[in-house]
């Protein structure tokens, strides 16, 4: 039998059996439908996380108050980190290219008959450029405006909505911090949440000398940020900043350090390490559906085989070798893998779709995803096609002929 002859056989007796087939590929339609979505939700989520580390900073060092020790006992009062801590920084750290002090507080913040409380935060001005932030509306406050401590203020981009008013049309016009006045005189980009409760969206910036002096009345600093030179240098900067707050604090060899240095992208690759874990562990569960698939492909082919046990014997007596048999019935098996496999990339790439325009999730269709898909769908029906086809090949055709 002529190739092309064997592969015409093979999809009419699978048309012959329309619902049969289609039942027998439902498993594979599954798994791959399955392990694509699966994997979009992944890949999305893990695009998510390298979104949010690009919008952070990648060379973002976050410096936090700490505790005081006392022979290696915490004590109740919590160190505070202070302007002097600032300067000490922008001064004696070679590896630092900005320092930006961030001292802030919750605050009442009245415009018209709105009130919202929200976080207003005293910064210096490169507090803009530090964090990755654009300003869409008019204009950051300047070193002059924080020298004056004029009474300026920049919204975060979620803020306009929250007064029921529109980001445009607020420049210009004042709102009332602590019963202060201040001038809006510009609008950051959109931030997005960073996977914490403080939604840097939501966030009034003023100036670091206005919020001191006018608003706070304090120099205890929330945080500090500093920006490395760059990502090489990460390392010897935050030893460089260990070293500066150590002198800075007195402390002592040997004792604790009374403030934390946060690396960002540390935290970020450990929740992509997390959401790699659960990639991988429901693409396994998803690619269960594809062995459970090609158990039933194996189980429809032996049927197929005791069913057309006649049928082989009569093509073995007309001259049709091992090898023709053998062919017949992988292409059998492969044809009902690789379409159920077509079927499931559709399905599954459309599902990626929906869960993306209606649940809001992130989802990325990776083509490598597609592609092993399909090749794992294919060796399904190879490897769970064989046994049955090499029972087909085998038969001896005077039995065959036998078989009722």
């Amino acid at each position: 039998m002529l190739l092309g002859e064997i592969i015409r056989v093979a999809l009419e007796a699978l048309r012959a059996n329309k619902l049969r087939s289609l039942l027998t590929m439902l498993g594979i339609i599954i798994g791959v439908g399955a392990v694509i979505t699966m994997i979009a939700l992944g890949s999305g989520a893990q695009k998510a996380v390298q979104d949010r580390i690009q919008a952070l900073g990648p060379t973002l060092l976050s410096i936090y108050p700490g505790q005081s020790f006392m022979r290696g006992v915490a004590s109740g009062n919590r160190v505070s980190l202070t302007m002097d801590d600032d300067t000490a920084l922008a001064n004696n750290a070679r590896y630092l290219s900005a320092v930006v002090p961030e001292l802030s507080a919750n605050l009442q913040v009245q415009r018209a008959d709105q009130n919202i409380n929200v976080t207003v935060m005293g910064t210096t001005p490169n507090y803009q450029t530090v964090h990755n932030y654009t300003i869409t509306a008019d204009r950051m406050f300047t070193a002059g405006d924080d020298a004056a401590r004029r009474r300026v203020a920049v919204l975060g981009s979620a803020v306009p909505q929250m007064l029921n008013s529109n980001r445009d049309a607020m420049i210009g016009q004042d709102i009332m911090i602590r019963s202060i006045s201040f001038e809006i005189i510009g609008v950051l980009s959109e931030k997005g949440s960073q996977g914490s409760f403080f939604n840097p969206d939501e966030q009034i910036l003023i100036p670091l000398q206005t919020a001191r002096y006018r608003v706070m009345g304090t120099d205890r600093l929330r945080d500090i940020t500093v920006q490395a030179r760059d990502l090489e240098s990460m390392n010897l900067a935050m030893i460089e900043i260990e070293r500066v707050l150590r002198r800075q604090h007195k402390i002592r060899p040997g004792q604790d350090n009374d403030f934390q240095i946060r690396n960002q992208t540390d935290i970020l690759a450990t929740l992509q390490q997390t959401t790699d874990t659960f990639k991988y562990l429901l693409a396994g569960i998803a690619a269960v559906s594809l062995l459970v698939g090609g158990i039933g492909i194996m189980n429809i082919m032996l049927v197929s085989v005791t069913e057309r046990t006649r049928e082989i014997g009569v093509r073995k007596a007309l001259g049709a070798t091992r090898f023709n048999i053998l062919f017949q019935f992988l292409v059998e098996a492969l044809v009902l893998c690789l379409v159920g496999g077509l079927i499931g990339v559709l399905i599954g790439s459309f599902g990626a779709v929906v869960l993306s325009n209606l649940a809001h999730w992130n989802t990325l269709i990776s083509p490598l995803a597609i592609l092993l898909a399909f090749v794992f769908s294919a060796a399904v029906g190879l490897f769970f096609g064989i046994w049955p086809a090499r029972r087909a090949a085998s038969l001896d055709p005077i039995q065959a002929l036998r078989y009722e």
